[in-house]
């Protein structure tokens, strides 16, 4: 080779990486030039559902510079309270609309994200639900509405394989049980997926009553009552917060010990319950979408959260809101304009790799349906053990030990 030969391929080489290095400047400096995205956050931040909401909003606070280190455009969040009514809900969506925001990420229960996501569709601006259950909200042939969380069938599925976890890790296998639900849009769901789904995935229990009950109730002595009398093995529970309070109140009062709590929803792992209850609220086993604590985006979170609110433990509803985030974000700078028919179609399109989401989700990253459906999101076993939610299954991502049957009110330490 020539001096001259080699002279070529060093300029060859210094201006092909000059040109690669000006390549992703110049696409570095597109999505800074985007104007930050006007972003409607939408959940109960009043009302009996208050400290579900709010936790929700922590997400939606520590995420966007995240987002932002990561390469994503800027987020500007307008909040919105839906007051825990789904009345308010379509009053506060209108509202941010009117006030500019350019898509809505929203909001946690599934009666008010169904007047949410009817508002969405009315004014052609585009909804990414972060949590909410209800089959009908993505059923309706929407084309503005996306949701990143698990439908009823999905959730019982993963909800019963994580019980037969517990029996076969366990040695103890239940006969029979009594559910007791919020007679919510959620909760109803629920307990039609459990009634569906329970005959056909050979269960060994079988369950005995549904007793349903108003979630703003403040007196369970009746249901708890009727669900001692049954004799059932275990309890499974859809509950909130408060009532999830209430209910283990009265079962202590009335000295009813199953040999387990197995909460299909939140609630019963949310620090305000722990708090509350101290040593009574151990051992419940919630089976729930979990957040990923292996992935690092999921690790940057989680630091950002616990330096943001150090008195409050982490929950996945705030990872779950800040992974909407995420995928408002991804949409965004995959549209480069924020009119709402780009971004739906972003949307459509969406394809964010498993390593970079934040959740126990699907192997294969996510994306939507054509329902505008995320699916095949796993659930996890996490038990209340010194007043601490911890994974304890699967085995494979085990934190801490199951403990069940679960030990006497008495007995606790």
């Amino acid at each position: 080779m020539s001096r001259n030969d080699t002279c070529v391929s060093r300029r060859a080489f210094v201006a092909g990486t000059s040109a690669a290095l000006i390549g992703a400047g110049s696409l570095n400096r597109a999505f800074a030039a985007l104007p930050s995205l006007k972003v409607g956050v939408i959940h109960p931040t009043s009302g009996f559902l208050a400290k579900i909401g709010q936790t929700c909003n922590r997400g939606a606070l520590v995420a966007p510079p995240l987002l932002e280190s990561w390469g994503y455009p800027r987020l500007d969040i307008v909040y919105g309270d839906t007051e825990s009514s789904p009345d308010t809900a379509r009053a506060a969506g209108n509202r941010l609309i009117d006030a500019g925001a350019q898509i809505l990420v929203g909001a946690f229960d599934s009666g008010q994200t169904t007047t949410l996501a009817q508002v969405a569709e009315q004014r052609g601006i585009p909804l990414v639900i972060d949590i909410a259950a209800a089959p009908q909200i993505t059923e309706q042939g929407y084309k503005y509405v996306f949701r990143n969380w698990p439908l009823p069938r999905d959730s019982i599925s993963g909800a019963l394989d994580v019980h037969k976890q517990i029996f076969q890790v366990s040695g103890k296998t239940p006969k029979t049980a009594v559910f007791l639900y919020r007679n919510d849009t959620f909760g109803t769901a629920i307990k039609k997926a459990f009634d569906a789904l329970v005959p056909k995935a050979g269960m060994p229990y079988e369950i005995v009553k549904f007793i349903g009950y108003d979630p703003q109730a403040r007196d369970m002595s009746v249901e708890v009552s009727n669900a001692k009398g049954t004799g059932a093995d275990i309890a499974i529970v859809v509950s909130a917060t408060n009532d999830a309070i209430t209910l283990t109140r009265e079962m202590v009062k009335q000295r009813w010990l199953p040999w387990g709590v197995l909460s299909a929803g939140p609630g019963w792992y949310d620090q305000s319950y722990r708090t509350a209850l101290g040593k009574f609220g151990n051992y419940a086993i919630s089976t729930v979408p979990w957040y990923d604590p292996t992935k690092p985006r999921t690790k940057t979170i989680l630091a950002a959260l616990a330096r943001k609110f150090p008195d409050d433990s982490v929950d996945p509803i705030s990872i779950s809101t800040a992974e909407a985030l995420l995928i408002v974000a991804d949409a965004y700078k995959r549209a480069g304009s924020s009119s709402p028919q780009a971004l739906a179609d972003a949307l459509r399109a969406t394809k964010i790799a498993a390593a970079e989401s934040l959740t126990l989700g699907n192997p294969n990253g996510i994306f939507f349906d054509a329902h505008g459906q995320v699916n095949d999101i796993p659930v996890a076993g996490v038990q209340n053990l010194g007043e601490l939610a911890k994974v304890v299954l699967p085995v494979g991502s085990a934190e801490a030990k199951l403990v069940f049957p679960q030990p006497a009110w008495r007995g606790r330490a």
